[in-house]
């Protein structure tokens, strides 16, 4: 081969793989999907929410826990976005939406249901997924018991519907504040809570004095890193995100009511658990084991009542998808795709 026709090899190898890389590199942006970002009024309220895919395609609504907001959905609706269409709301109080005072505004799980069925009629949202982490429970429950026919599947992910769930020390003086706001040292004295009274060096301690604790950045954190084996895959822009907006001006309060608020929930487990047995939604449960908030305890329960039911427990804290967000989609695409995407007819 003389220079000439090397050189003109060599060219046209060189062009080739600028080729292809701008091919690869174009289809790779191609596949990650826009997330935009709404504000829409609901009740007077401003309710934010995240967006990402077709609406065309199955929807799921990703309801948020405590202490954060649809935040926590970042990463996932960027995942699965170009094969569905996610909306991530922000509830009153919480993350980028209104934050009426308590005296303004009814901080109740009901009222927040409530607010949510509305919005996702407001943004023209017929049948859905739901995917249900903590107070994302029993605010999804609420919608789902009452209009069980838009309901397509679940994703429950840390999210109680059984007395088991919070038959444990943590939840011991939230059991007892429900009864009366005004306990002292009810529930304290078991192996979670002495801790705190110790910090604070308070040996006998109001109930709502030791539910503040929950508002502070160091429990913050703990939410975030406890029962997780690498504490460094979870960002510092969790707790980043979550604390200032714990910290505003009124927002403890409104945090104490919806503690409150929680007790209004076990009552309605009978409910939910019938909305199970008589609809069976399919189900998809990715529950971080190591919690001792909604430990697992609380998932083995829905194994009664769900038959159609594909159930994991993954060596994670509370926040699954901050250490395990990548393989929560995996199993939330493999899931969804065979529950509800429609194989393509052949025309033949």
């Amino acid at each position: 081969m003389n220079k000439h026709n090397t050189w003109q090899s060599n060219f046209l190898s060189v062009l080739l793989l600028l080729v292809l890389s701008a091919w690869i590199t174009s289809s790779a942006k191609a596949a990650v999907p826009d997330v935009t970002y709404h504000t829409v009024k609901i009740e007077g309220l401003d309710i934010f929410y995240r967006e990402a895919g077709n609406p065309e395609k199955p929807t799921i609504v990703l309801l948020h826990g405590f202490p954060t907001s649809s935040h926590m959905f970042r990463e996932l609706i960027v995942e699965l976005g170009s094969e569905f269409h996610l909306v991530a709301p922000d509830y009153p109080g919480y993350g980028f939406s209104s934050m009426p005072r308590v005296s303004e505004f009814d901080y109740s799980f009901d009222n927040i249901a409530m607010l949510m069925g509305k919005f996702i009629n407001e943004i023209d949202i017929e049948d859905y997924s739901l995917y249900l982490m903590d107070y994302g429970a029993p605010i999804g429950y609420r919608l789902a018991a009452a209009q069980p026919e838009r309901i397509q599947s679940l994703i429950i992910q840390n999210g109680n519907a059984y007395f088991e769930g919070i038959d444990n020390d943590f939840w011991e003086p939230i059991r007892a504040y429900w009864k009366n706001r005004d306990a002292v040292n009810i529930g304290l004295d078991n192996d979670w809570w002495k801790n705190v009274k110790i910090a604070y060096k308070q040996p006998e301690m109001t109930n709502d004095q030791a539910l503040r604790f929950l508002l502070t950045l160091g429990a913050t954190k703990w939410q975030y890193t406890n029962g997780v084996k690498d504490v460094e895959s979870v960002s510092p822009d969790t707790w980043g995100h979550v604390q200032p907006l714990l910290d505003r001006e009124g927002n403890q309060e409104i945090q104490l009511q919806m503690f409150y608020s929680y007790g209004s929930n076990p009552p309605l487990y009978p409910v939910w658990q019938q909305y199970f047995r008589d609809h069976q939604p399919p189900t998809l449960i990715v529950w971080g084991e190591n919690d001792e908030i909604f430990p697992a305890a609380g998932a083995e329960p829905y194994k009664r009542d769900l038959e159609n039911l594909e159930f994991h427990l993954l060596d994670t804290g509370h926040f699954a998808l901050e250490s395990h967000g990548a393989e929560i989609a995996e199993l939330m695409r493999d899931f969804l795709i065979r529950k509800l995407v429609k194989p393509a007819v052949s025309a033949e």
